[in-house]
């Protein structure tokens, strides 16, 4: 058996062999490698289909079991299935690769069985990485320092790819021991700085290949180099396909996202980027390519419109990473050393006032790194810890700041310029003798600031970045954490400790200012507050009482009705309907014959014709529905116009002809004048004296007829079309301005009569070939 106090990489083990005599052999060793296969895993289905979740559901506890089976193996089986298991190592890089990120878990199906194994899965990995970053479990479980960094290195356990999906997957909630993991790994293999040396050059062609996708800059050349003309057209952000789009979005948000995530967690790193010139080289890619490819997003047409919000949400997210990726560079390498009151401050200020003032050409980049992360209050900080900073200087870069601003065409928000305005005048009046070493103690336990989240109406720039920091009021004081926010923080710690309960992390996180990472922390050092140290770990989360029902209140004109949802528990969801109602159309409406079933009831009645009726004595003819018909009634002068032939009565006997009025007659005009002239024609035949007239004299028709339709036009106003007259007066005494406009009309319009225009139609015939030339 293993001796104690005696390193893993040292100790031997006595197993029985093969053939059952027994053999001694080192702790980590191939043949103590137990039989066990892996599956890979494979993220939860998009579209949330009973078959799939099932699937994923399965595959999912294959995972969680053999994880678990893993970390319950003692130290020596445990690093011996690690080392040599290759089935293990394809499991966590396909979790590293393929689990969905912080803007990939609003896609993920709602499914609670799915969220929950996902969970699991979350916890188990990490778990499995924690174990295999700590080369000193107990007294009696560690490894020898250099050989534990040799056998991370060289199995590939761990590697810079590996720590930066580490940072992105687990950094919320865990940052502390994330932390401490990746600090040990590179405190025990130095090695890995030199491959994070060579990572950052790669990160940096990220940027330049995003650049040459949309056409900004030549493969093979700086952006500083112009651009041939013979060089073949690239395609632009406007011009590339959706997809391409599409790629290029996801690649960017997802290598920001990581980037930051690695820096905020591990702030030793910031020395490899800075000295590769990063800053300058994400500032410039900031400053050229995120503008066109926000000018591509809003101007190119979707069809889908969730996914243009869903490219704005990502390029937005993106663009706020970058900006903090910048703070963090600036605060780690610059600030931090000055607020520590380190050696050599003025070097440090120095540095901090060149960045700065190499800003000031990226406009764009400016303005949104000074909304975030005012400008003014870093040079306020440095003129309290460096007193001998050249005012000029800093005159200048806030200018510069302000210069930048108008420039974008954008207002620089109301509170910050009152701010930036006081400490300027602050600088300048304030006597700034006490001692650096004395502001900067009293600043040197001062964070990075904290990112300010837009409020609803202003900018998208982003403002789905979402940070796990706690919101302060007016005051001061922590604002109290609801809803969502809530929920997740009470999840994340309790995926790391589940046997605690809710109500009493809650007081936890009402103690420490809802900060997860610190709660984590003291609970695992059981340095809890005395009040918290009394209550009851397993504490249930209180029950929140119940207000009376807003409706029992209620008061509608519509209460009680068919359609009110709150009293009703049924609805006839057949009459309601949004827009036209389906299934609606014209035959269906034409076969409904249900108002005919509804009038035969109506007329069901008159289909009994009775000729006789006999009525009992004693009993009413209304009983039958019968009319009071007197047969001896006398009609015979019914008929007779009493005094309608008395004098004064002449109006009753003469009545005004029917006449259908000339608005609702449907004939032409020329047919009611017709009309007309036929009525006037028999008006003066009747009024005519009655001669033997059989054959009358047509000249004296046609003269009636005339002045009938002379004065008929007079009577309507119509004015008679002039007479043409083309012949004129006689040749040499001139010609009057109607002769002349009567020659000119016949001569444009001889054409459409008679047949003037035969030559033009036998040109036509020729034209076409029907006569021969």
């Amino acid at each position: 058996m293993a001796c104690a106090r005696v390193p893993l990489d040292e100790q031997q083990v006595t197993e029985p062999g093969p053939l059952g005599k027994e053999r001694t052999l080192p702790a980590l060793h191939p043949d103590r490698t137990e039989e066990r296969c892996f599956v890979p895993y494979k993220p939860p289905p998009e579209d949330g289909s009973p078959a799939d979740v099932e699937e994923f559901l399965e595959h999912a506890r294959f995972i969680t079991e053999d994880l678990e089976w893993l970390l319950a193996l003692p130290h020596d089986k445990f690093w011996c299935q690690v080392v040599f298991d290759e089935s293990l190592q394809r499991c966590l890089d396909s979790y590293l690769r393929h689990a969905p990120r912080g803007l990939d878990l609003s896609t993920l199906p709602s499914s609670p069985a799915v969220a929950d194994m996902q969970r699991s899965i979350h916890k188990a990995v990490f778990l499995t990485f924690l174990r295999m970053a700590t080369h000193k479990e107990s007294k009696e479980h560690f490894f020898t320092p250099a050989v534990f960094g040799e056998i991370i290195y060289e199995n590939f356990l761990f590697d810079i790819p590996k720590i930066l999906d580490l940072c992105v997957l687990f950094g919320k909630g865990n940052g502390q021991l994330l932390h401490k993991m990746i600090e040990n790994i590179f405190t025990q293999q130095p090695s890995y700085y030199n491959d994070l040396d060579e990572t950052v050059a790669t990160v940096l062609q990220v940027f330049d290949t995003v650049l040459q996708k949309c056409g900004l800059q030549c493969e093979g050349a700086t952006a500083a180099e112009p651009m041939k003309l013979n060089a073949h057209k690239k395609p632009t952000a406007m011009t590339m396909s959706q997809q391409e789009l599409l790629d290029i979005i996801l690649y960017l948000c997802d290598s920001t996202t990581t980037i930051n995530a690695f820096l905020d967690i591990f702030p030793a790193a910031c020395t490899s980027f800075q000295s590769h010139s990063f800053l300058s080289s994400l500032t410039s890619f900031y400053e050229t390519g995120v503008p066109d490819l926000e000018k591509a997003i809003r101007k190119r047409n979707f069809d889908d419109k969730s996914l243009q919000e869903d490219l704005w949400k990502r390029l937005s997210h993106s663009c706020r990473k970058m900006v903090e990726t910048v703070h963090l560079l600036l605060h780690h390498t610059c600030l931090q050393p000055i607020l520590e009151g380190r050696e050599n401050m003025q070097t440090f200020a120095e540095e901090l006032l060149q960045y700065f003032t190499s800003f000031l050409p990226e406009k764009r980049f400016l303005t949104d790194y000074d909304e975030q992360f005012p400008v003014a209050d870093d040079i306020s900080l440095l003129q309290q810890a460096v007193p001998v900073i050249d005012e000029t200087r800093t005159s200048y870069l806030l200018q510069g700041v302000e210069s930048a601003w108008d420039s974008v065409g954008r207002r620089k928000p109301q509170s910050q310029t009152r701010t930036s305005q006081a400490q300027a005048s602050a600088s300048l009046s304030a006597n700034r003798e006490p001692a650096a070493g004395a502001a900067a103690s009293s600043l040197a336990g001062s964070k990075p600031q904290e990112v300010r989240e837009p409020a609803e109406g202003e900018s998208t720039r982003g403002a789905e970045a979402m940070l796990d920091v706690p919101q302060r009021g007016n005051n001061g004081a922590v604002c109290p954490v609801i809803g969502a926010e809530l929920e997740s923080l009470l999840s994340c710690i309790r995926d790391l400790l589940p046997d605690l309960g809710e109500g009493f992390l809650l007081e936890c996180l009402k103690e420490y200012n809802y900060n997860s990472e610190l709660v984590i922390n003291n609970i695992l050092e059981d340095r809890l507050a005395p009040n918290l140290a009394k209550l009851d770990r397993a504490m249930p989360r209180p029950v929140k009482e119940e207000l009376p029902a807003v409706l029992n209140n209620r008061s509608n004109v519509f209460d009680g009705d068919e359609f009110d949802v709150f009293r009703r528990e049924q609805v006839d969801m057949s009459r309601v309907w949004k827009g036209r109602r389906k299934g609606e159309n014209v035959r269906e409406m034409l076969n409904d014959k249900r108002h005919i079933a509804e009038q035969k009831a109506r007329y069901h009645t008159y289909e009994t014709v009775v000729d006789e009726v006999i009525v009992e004595p004693g009993e009413s003819a209304t009983a039958y529905e019968l009319d009071d018909y007197d047969d001896e009634y006398d009609d015979t002068y019914d008929m007779n116009q009493v005094g309608a032939n008395d004098l004064d009565g002449d109006s009753l006997l003469t009545r005004r002809p029917f006449t259908v009025p000339q608005v609702l007659r449907k004939g032409n005009k020329e047919e009611d004048e017709e009309d007309d002239e036929d009525d006037q024609e028999e008006d003066a035949s009747k009024s005519a004296v009655n001669r033997d007239q059989f054959v009358q004299d047509p000249a004296v028709l046609r003269e009636r007829a005339e002045a009938r339709r002379a004065a008929m036009q007079q009577r309507k106003g119509f004015r008679p079309e002039r007479s043409s007259n083309v012949a004129g007066r006689p040749k040499g005494q001139g010609q009057t301005t109607e002769t002349l406009q009567d020659r000119r009309k016949k001569e444009t319009n001889k054409s459409r009569v008679a047949n003037h225009n035969r030559r033009s139609m036998a040109d036509r015939k020729r034209n076409k070939g029907m006569i021969p030339s």
